[in-house]
């Protein structure tokens, strides 16, 4: 088997990097091809993304023409025999055409091959099993032309094999659902992922949050989520309840703001109510410092927000600055549920766009020409301060500054010795 198309609609094979190293691995008895992900996309009309590229010669053989040619060669991964090569500044993975041996997950061992069609059996979906030669020719070995066409994303094979191969292919299989395929995920490949839920177990926390972060913010995210909960598997990566409601109300939020979609707010969607939550995930996804943070934040009384005056808005957005409030405010938003007022979400959540929080202008000097002395009760002064000043609602006129300078000391000095 081995049906073929043409692709026209992809001025990367006759131009460009990528042109270049197809141009030095193909001929004397070898051929290099594109393979994958850039193909799929090509076909489906979209950006083509990282090009990965396939050759019959040996990682030596590779190695050799590149340094002739003066190209940047790099030894990535010779044991799996792949090299990156660097042309114009651009990496291209070129891997020698492979034959499993013994598989077992991420160490499976491979033998180098020339068969295309075993190449593109060992891999994971038919849509990235394509390959396409220098001259436009799109080679199927595994009906992934069709499954395009349906926008279909099915295991190459043995659903049950392909997972064992590698446990991560089940959050593969959603994530790349969510991406490319249409309706409900294919039956076969969501029963087979259900059956080998228990590996998810032993996969390593990073990769876990790679794969549900880009599958987050997918076009299909919610279906593939659905897809996810209904067959109990984001119960085993996230360890708690997810609310599929509250994230198909994030998605709504965002377009109705037309803002990119957002990893870390649909996560909070998905799965944080409290900060219990957020710790929670942050611990089993291994998130970043920065995105541990956000998500915590988000956790934190977000249920206080709902139906706020603009002045307790300002004062909000005063204290935990625009960001920290948007994703607050957007959660809160979300949670409201259905029949929430989403012109006055709108409007709280935007704040930051039409009013910026100015600085206190009262400083240590002010206080200190008042009789207060340096040490943690100068601190505690301008603390105070500042909270008659936000009550007050920002006011910035001198005459009202001082007011309230004179008024903070002197209820200090009531309790404390200056």
């Amino acid at each position: 088997m081995n049906a073929v198309r043409m692709l026209h609609d992809a001025p990367w094979l006759t131009s460009g990097a990528a042109a270049t190293v197809l141009a030095l691995l193909n001929g004397n008895g070898e051929e290099a091809r594109v393979i994958g992900g850039a193909v799929r996309n090509a076909l489906m009309r979209l950006p083509p993304g990282d090009l990965d590229i396939a050759t019959t010669a040996l990682p030596e053989e590779v190695v050799r023409r590149a340094r002739a040619a003066g190209i940047k060669c790099v030894p990535t991964g010779l044991e799996h025999g792949t090299v990156t090569l660097v042309v114009d500044g651009q990496p291209f993975e070129v891997t020698t055409l492979r034959e499993d041996v013994e598989t077992f997950g991420r160490k499976a061992k491979v033998a180098f091959g020339r068969d295309w069609q075993r190449d593109a059996q060992r891999r994971d979906f038919t849509i990235n099993g394509l390959s396409v030669s220098s001259d436009g020719v799109v080679h199927d070995h595994v009906d992934g032309l069709i499954d395009i066409e349906h926008r279909r994303v099915r295991f190459i094979g043995d659903p049950d094999r392909r997972i064992a191969e590698d446990y991560l292919r089940i959050l593969r299989f959603f994530r790349i659902h969510a991406a490319y395929g249409k309706g409900a995920p294919d039956r076969e490949g969501w029963l087979a992922c259900i059956r080998g839920r228990g590996g998810l177990a032993g996969l390593s926390a990073e990769r876990v949050r790679m794969e549900m972060l880009k599958l987050l913010v997918a076009d299909g995210a919610l279906t593939a989520v659905q897809a996810m909960i209904d067959g109990g598997l984001l119960l085993q990566v996230f360890g708690g309840v997810t609310y599929a409601g509250t994230l198909a109300a994030m998605i709504a939020a965002e377009a109705r703001l037309s803002r990119a979609p957002d990893p870390m707010l649909r996560l909070a969607a998905l799965g944080v109510a409290v900060t219990e939550d957020a710790r929670r995930l942050a611990q089993r996804l291994r998130l970043t410092n920065a995105e541990a943070k956000a998500l915590d934040s988000m956790g934190h009384r977000w249920w206080r927000l709902k139906g706020m005056d603009d002045s307790t808005a300002r004062r909000r957005l005063y204290r935990l600055g625009e960001a920290r409030y948007r994703d607050r405010m957007m959660l809160a938003w979300a949670r409201a549920g259905q029949g929430a007022d989403d012109a006055m979400w709108k409007t709280l959540v935007t704040l930051p766009d039409r009013w910026k929080a100015p600085a206190f202008p009262l400083k240590a000097a002010d206080f200190m020409a008042r009789g207060v002395a340096k040490g943690p009760g100068l601190g505690r002064v301008i603390a105070l301060a500042e909270d008659a000043w936000l009550a007050q609602d920002f006011p910035l006129e001198i005459d009202v500054l001082t007011v309230i300078a004179d008024q903070t000391v002197a209820r200090f000095a009531r309790d404390h010795t200056l």
